[in-house]
């Protein structure tokens, strides 16, 4: 049985969709906060291979019980705030969830696996590539072997997170892959992160916006490839090992604004969308640019994105507009 812990949330979802697709025995594990919903499940609800236990990492012994009633042997970790102004204006949060939430996943499979005598166990841990900071525009992109150097109180609490693997794979030899992803987009996601904010917005006619000068560059992939991506590794890396996940796809905040206002328009008949980029005061301790550099996962996994950016950004567009739609009917 595959633990998903957030698998009722944007990106764990998608994973979710994928394993049950996959055939694999699944139990989500999610607290449902106002970032996960019972409808991204939807489509896997009434499969024989799902489960669902509304939880919360935090609780130690709601975790021991999940693993003790469902046999988990292994678990793709993707439970996480994740919103970086959230954790700017509390922290605490970030560090209840992604650090003493992740520990006490640890330390449930530690307790479980020492006593099954199985070789089959993994633990893969899903992180972010904001754990090492920010770039400059001439330096190339992140790598495994990139230092860590969090920028906000997100970023410092994923880092942890990221250590506290690494450190019960080296004093308990629990069997463990992290994976490191860019900026991802696609449909279900919250409409707080740029893509889907910007989408909503000119839908409502609202301010769109852009902080600073809008010339902080990310690197986006879609929700899809990285969860192939991170099943991938699962599966196939080796253990010990990181995996960077990215597209090599990198765009300037104030272009995409402008691409998805341009869709957008085009989708809605109009040509006044533009005027709705609104300036505001940039983000504190705010990262410049993003960029990874996925080489070995491409060439260990045997990995690589397969939506190209132009369509992904319309599809993802249109799945926002026909929901719009129908919630407004």
């Amino acid at each position: 049985m595959i633990l998903v812990t957030g698998g009722a949330g944007f990106i764990g979802s998608e994973v979710v969709r994928q394993l049950i697709s996959a055939d694999r025995q699944v139990v989500v594990v999610d607290s449902l906060t106002y970032a996960g919903s019972l409808a991204n499940l939807e489509s896997v609800a009434g499969a024989s291979n799902f489960c669902f236990v509304q939880e919360d990492i935090c609780h130690a012994d709601a975790m021991r019980r999940v693993f003790a009633e469902f046999g988990v042997s292994q678990v793709i970790h993707l439970a996480a705030e994740s919103h970086v102004d959230r954790s700017i204006d509390n922290g605490m949060p970030f560090i209840q969830t992604n650090v003493i939430g992740t520990a006490n996943l640890l330390e449930a499979a530690r307790l479980a696996w020492s006593k099954s005598g199985s070789t089959s166990h993994r633990f893969t841990h899903v992180s972010t590539d904001e754990v090492y900071g920010d770039l400059s525009e001439a330096e190339p992109g992140f790598t495994e072997k990139s230092p860590y150097r969090p920028s906000s109180p997100y970023s410092a609490s994923k880092a942890a997170s990221d250590h506290l693997v690494t450190a019960w794979g080296r004093t308990h030899q629990l069997p463990y892959v992290i994976t490191n992803c860019s900026n991802n987009y696609g449909p279900f996601q919250f409409p707080e992160k740029l893509i889907p904010l910007t989408i909503a917005r000119c839908l409502e006619g609202q301010s769109i916006p852009v902080y600073g000068n809008g010339q902080q560059i990310r690197d986006w992939i879609h929700v899809s490839d990285h969860a192939r991506g991170v099943i991938m590794a699962h599966e196939k890396g080796l253990n010990g090992e990181s995996y960077l996940l990215g597209s090599r796809n990198e765009q300037r905040n104030l272009d995409l604004v402008r691409r998805i206002c341009d869709e957008m328009n085009d989708l809605l008949g109009r040509d006044d969308l533009h005027r709705l980029i609104t300036f505001v005061e940039d983000r504190k301790g705010h990262d410049l640019r993003y960029a990874i550099d996925p080489t070995k996962a491409e060439a260990e996994l045997g990995w690589a994105p397969e939506i190209d950016f132009s369509s992904g950004l319309r599809t993802t567009i249109e799945w926002y507009v026909n929901r719009f739609r129908g919630e407004a009917s």
